[in-house]
């Protein structure tokens, strides 16, 4: 329809008459049938883009989600009913002589987004726990600013549509069902304060670009920008009553010509951005930061329009019309909106426990007053030298009395008298650059605040960790938990620990909990929490099977992102003809003179020791890339005592291949081995690794307590007949394939598989599929933290290769 009307410039005339709603369409020329047809048409080509990839995103979602029946429904209904009961509202309002209802009585609505809008709501009741806070928060947040910035009738039908659309879907809701691991309350809180808080910052946006401007919230928006009021918005101004001379004082229009004012009325808005994504987050520090800047936004506003007695005139409140009741009602609701918000934040600062770390607000604080009074001695001190590059010539009194207007936004000096104005580019460049400089500092000492974070663990952590360890084992990849780089968490009790490392604001565990099962599905509920609190999304990486039960209660999906491979010793054999590579190995090292060692990196010489530092370095210069890190172990590994080393030495105490072995505890004692560390010299004897593993599966058969060894994780490749479908198959083989030119994992599972080995899964849990880019990312930043620009390429090429 669209095209068929005018891509560019919208139906003609005849048809927005015919086909568009508003009051006078129904009401005055009885088209009942617009609120419908209206929905089909759009004003202009940009709307048209906006509304047909609307339609194809939002409603095809719907459709998914619902059915088409049911879709098909709520995009009727919405539309009908959002258009009949917005026109309804007006028509008791034109009855009663209610201003905004008269002044948009004669406005035409033509808008595919009242549906599109009510239907997406609509759809929010079949959709997942996260989905459906996102569509209410996003949908809802946006309505609410378009109606409360731009208040044009349609905007008040989308509005009353997504209203609409919440009815039809709670009422054909399904049948409740496990609704999945739901975030916490904090968490929901925070969210719908940085959604108020970015509405309050957008909102000046749509007032601008607005076709028209009768929001309950548009003055507040027009002090935010350059927009010149016109003398008749003036006029009814003063006619709230004679709170001020200065309503009738001519509009200072030299003010707003330049960068500077553009950027002192702009960069206050997107701090305001950056602190609502701070609370999103949860941190303090944004709650503190959007508290001042709304609190200042109310107090100028109130001022500007003479509701606060601090302008410097007599203060005297003087009624000249009862019918001018309703201006004052938008005014004071402009000023009270944004002193609301920050009272609402005030007392909600228990929802954000995130704090900065030690010192930085103080810096903050100093850096941002240290900027205003340095800029303001600046601008009185240069001002001064160049007193005769101002018209009228300026005295040192003069400087100091406009110094507060340096630093606010041009919209709320419209009134006020222009005492001086610079006359050449030097006293411009002064005039203007102050109020941007300070806002800079300001904008960007918000951003680094807000990204520096208090995290870490006690001092005792490690002590705590290693306790529960013995206690409970933590699985066969559980002893990754004490290495250098995690973060260590504990539940209230003390008796479940689990290690993470945050890489982009993704929070991945090393392996499962630590602890008793019977805290397993409360440990990793409550970490999750501590996870929001933070802004983190948790990631549980290499968790076994036995976990799934915990995960799915939550809602949480699973893929699987490798493959453990476990030996059993009490029934370890090389009979038989699958052993026989095994078999060759263990012979040719025994005719080579090569013998194995088990041992521990402390008690050996320093000899050994070098031998194994360079057997690793040339191991890790033969790679491309630098030598992995999260999960996979390294030389700083080996020397941690309870870790055990198997070598492969010939009769000249030459090291031709390392392994090492971490240990696995049950109330105090080893019950199992993990494969670590591999390293073998270019010319070690072909064969070293299996010998080496061999002879320790031999060693521990002559152990009965000891129940498994692992062959460890081939990371990031799963057997072969896994099947996974989506994103999910998407990431796994791309890390996997980006990383197996250079490191070979599924080489390393083809390797392990010549044990005959009992194949364990191992899975990551995840709260969310969207983030799971993110995730990939923080995967590959976990495994590669050095990572330098050319690396990268590298790492691409390998890609393509």
């Amino acid at each position: 329809m669209g095209f068929a009307t005018g891509a560019v410039s919208g139906p003609a005339r005849s048809i927005r008459l015919l086909l568009g709603t508003g009051y006078e369409s129904v009401i005055d020329h009885g088209h009942w049938w617009s609120p419908l047809t209206s929905v089909f048409f759009v004003d202009n080509g940009a709307e048209l883009l906006l509304a047909l990839a609307g339609a194809l995103i939002v409603l095809g979602f719907a459709e998914r989600l619902m059915g088409t029946r049911r879709t098909a429904i709520a995009f009727l209904v919405t539309a009908t009913f959002g258009a009949f009961i917005g026109i309804g509202a007006q028509y008791l309002g034109v009855a009663g002589g209610e201003m905004w209802s008269r002044e948009v009585s004669e406005l035409w609505a033509i808008d595919p987004f009242t549906p599109i809008f009510g239907s997406a709501m609509a759809a929010s009741y079949f959709a997942g726990p996260l989905w459906r806070r996102r569509i209410r928060v996003l949908g809802l947040s946006t309505v609410l600013v378009l109606a409360l910035y731009s208040g044009q009738p349609s905007d008040l039908y989308r509005l009353l549509a997504a209203l609409v659309g919440l009815g039809i879907g709670w009422r054909g809701r399904p049948t409740p069902r496990v609704s999945g691991w739901r975030r916490s309350s904090d968490h929901e809180t925070r969210t719908l304060l940085a959604a108020i808080v970015g509405m309050v910052a957008v909102g000046p946006v749509i007032t601008i670009f607005s076709g028209a401007r009768f929001g309950l919230l548009a003055p507040l928006g027009l002090l935010l920008t350059q927009d010149v009021p016109t003398a008749g918005e003036v006029v009814d101004r003063c006619l709230l009553g004679d709170v001020t001379r200065q309503c009738v004082q001519e509009l200072s229009l030299e003010r707003i010509g330049g960068a500077g004012p553009v950027l002192v009325s702009l960069i206050p808005l997107l701090t305001l951005v950056v602190a609502a994504f701070g609370l999103a987050r949860g941190r303090r520090f944004a709650a503190w930061l959007a508290i001042t800047i709304n609190t200042g936004l109310a107090l100028l506003a109130g001022w500007y329009f003479g509701l606060l007695p601090i302008s410097g005139q007599p203060y005297v409140w003087q009624w000249q019309s009862g019918r001018y009741w309703e201006v004052t009602f938008i005014l004071g609701v402009s000023v009270l909106v944004p002193l609301l918000v920050a009272v609402t934040i005030l007392a909600n600062l228990r929802h954000f426990p995130v704090a900065s770390r030690t010192g930085q607000q103080r810096r903050f604080l100093l850096v941002t007053f240290g900027s205003l009074i340095g800029l303001a001695a600046a601008y009185v001190g240069l001002g001064w030298l160049l007193q005769t590059h101002f018209q009228p010539a300026v005295t040192l009194l003069d400087l100091i009395a406009d110094v507060p207007e340096r630093f606010i936004p041009v919209g709320f000096l419209r009134l006020e008298r222009v005492s001086f104005l610079p006359i050449d580019s030097v006293a411009a460049a002064l005039y203007d650059s102050v109020g941007a400089m300070f806002w800079i500092v300001v904008f960007v000492g918000a951003i680094v605040c807000l990204r520096s974070v208090v995290t870490g663990s006690t001092a005792d952590a490690s002590e705590r960790l290693r306790s529960v360890l013995n206690t409970f084992g933590g699985g066969s990849l559980g002893y990754m938990t004490t290495w250098t780089g995690n973060s260590l968490w504990f539940t209230a009790s003390g008796r479940t620990a689990i290690a993470y490392r945050v890489v982009n604001g993704i929070a991945i565990t090393t392996s499962e909990p630590i602890g008793p099962r019977s805290e397993a599905a409360e440990a990793v509920a409550f970490f999750a929490r501590m996870c929001d609190d933070n802004g983190w999304v948790p990631i549980f990486y290499s968790v076994h099977e036995s976990w799934q039960a915990v995960f799915a209660s939550m809602g949480w999906p699973t893929m699987q992102v490798g493959e453990e491979t476990l030996l059993r010793p009490s029934s370890w054999s090389t009979t038989g003809k699958k052993w026989q590579d095994i078999r060759s190995s263990i012979n040719r090292a025994d005719r080579a003179g090569v013998r194995a060692l088990w041992t521990s990196y402390p008690v050996l010489s320093l000899a050994v020791t070098t031998q194994i530092a360079e057997i690793s370095e040339q191991w890790v210069q033969e790679k491309e890339l630098p030598e992995l890190g999260f999960t996979l172990g390294g030389l700083d590994e080996l020397r941690d005592p309870a870790v055990r080393l198997m070598l492969a030495v010939d009769s000249a105490d030459r090291v031709h291949a390392v392994t090492s072995w971490l240990p696995t505890y049950r109330d105090g004692a080893i019950v199992g081995w993990t494969l670590d560390f591999m390293r073998r010299r270019p010319d070690s004897i072909n064969g070293v690794m299996e010998f080496l593993i061999a002879q320790t599966a031999q060693r521990m058969q002559e152990r009965p307590e000891i129940e498994f060894l692992s062959l460890s994780v081939a990371p990031l490749a799963p057997s072969s007949d896994t099947r996974q479908g989506g994103i999910a198959t998407g990431l796994l083989q791309y890390l996997g394939r980006t990383l197996e030119p250079v490191y070979g994992f599924r080489s390393l599972l083809a390797f392990k598989s010549k044990f005959q080995p009992e194949f364990a899964p191992v899975f990551m849990a995840y709260p969310d599929p969207v983030a799971l880019p993110e995730i990939g990312l923080a995967l590959v930043r976990a495994y590669l933290p050095s990572l330098s620009v050319r690396e990268v390429v590298t790492l691409v090429r390998g890609l393509g290769q």
